[in-house]
């Protein structure tokens, strides 16, 4: 009997143990133990010699915020395919392929909507009008609607900004593409390289209603509108129905350190700390090896992930990925005489 208890006793603090595993984020340590378990997932080393404080800025979205109305379902009139990719499916619009760098900055919320926008811009004007809505418009011009600018804010009042307010054009870091480009420069993620040291420091630009110099039409003349936005219940097939339908759209799950690591398969977290909340663009689905996933690009450059991108497992809501999607649809008689 004493035997028993004993063994138990071992058991369960062994047990204990195994849950309460802790690891130095980004740690090789880490990476060798999720590699161990024979998950869905490979892990690999994206980030060298940076600061936690760093990779905790990246996931910069409030959870939980203010939810925009609910589009009403549509998603039984539609046959679904087994799997879906934008790019292929809109090969006519180049930014559903583009891969952004939200840099030293809590931006990600922003990033996940323009991105989400600049695609539905050109799926709805069926190709005709290709443009990168600028990620520092509405990062900086946003306010408090939007929360903390690189401190972190709610993809829900992106969208929201963009039918009330427009969104002018921007590109990339010094591409000196369109009326406000991202002024906060991409950080050096590994150990030997030409880009600046990654921090978690860092305040978010002020806002400017102007163009960059020589850059024509104005600001105000600039503008591009939403003409709805609004939330998607967390049903799977509705999600799926709404980017097989409209395009791409913006969700936002929570993050664990072990996601940081992330190089090829379908995420399923493993261990690790909560980093905090964070906001992408969803442009797909499909199965990998019987396993359902959520096609998925980052804002942390084409280094991180695969070439930027990312799959997670569908329709159990992990890590919170289907309970916080939004959209909109553009206004394309803004384009009238275009096309």
């Amino acid at each position: 009997m004493w035997h028993s208890l004993a063994f138990l006793c071992c058991l369960l603090v062994l047990t204990s143990a195994q849950s309460r595993l802790s690891f130095r984020p980004l740690s090789d340590e880490l990476l060798n133990y999720i590699n161990k378990q024979n998950t869905t997932w490979q892990a690999g080393h994206n980030f060298y010699n940076v600061d936690v404080s760093y990779l905790k800025k990246l996931c910069g979205t409030l959870l939980g915020g203010p939810r925009l109305p609910e589009r009403v379902q549509f998603a039984e009139d539609i046959d679904l395919p087994e799997s879906f990719d934008a790019r292929e499916h809109w090969p006519n619009c180049p930014t559903i392929k583009e891969i952004r760098d939200q840099g030293s900055c809590g931006s990600c919320w922003a990033f996940g909507a323009v991105e989400a926008i600049s695609d539905r811009i050109c799926i709805h004007t069926n190709g005709h009008v290709n443009v990168e809505t600028s990620a520092e418009d509405l990062l900086t011009c946003c306010g408090s609607q939007c929360g903390d600018g690189c401190n972190g804010g709610y993809p829900s009042g992106a969208w929201n900004f963009w039918t009330k307010k427009g969104l002018v054009s921007g590109g990339l870091y010094n591409s000196h593409v369109g009326c406000r480009p991202y002024s906060i420069p991409p950080c050096e993620h590994h150990v030997n390289g030409s880009r600046p040291q990654c921090t978690g420091e860092g305040d978010t630009p002020k806002c400017s209603k102007s163009c960059e110099p020589g850059y024509t039409p104005s600001y105000r003349e600039d503008k591009h509108y939403g003409y709805t936005s609004y939330s998607i219940s967390g049903s799977e097939k509705e999600i799926m129905a709404e980017i097989y339908k409209n395009g791409p759209v913006e969700g936002a799950f929570t993050v664990f350190s072990d996601f940081l690591m992330y190089k090829s398969g379908v995420y399923k977290h493993v261990t690790g700390d909560m980093m905090g909340g964070h906001a992408i663009r969803i442009l797909g689905w499909g199965t990998e090896n019987g396993v359902p996933y959520w096609l998925v690009a980052n804002s942390w450059n084409v280094d991180w992930g695969d070439k930027g991108f990312f799959k997670i497992l569908r329709g159990e809501d992990h890590c919170g990925i289907e309970s916080e999607i939004v959209a909109g649809i553009p206004r394309t008689d803004q384009y009238w005489g275009r096309f």
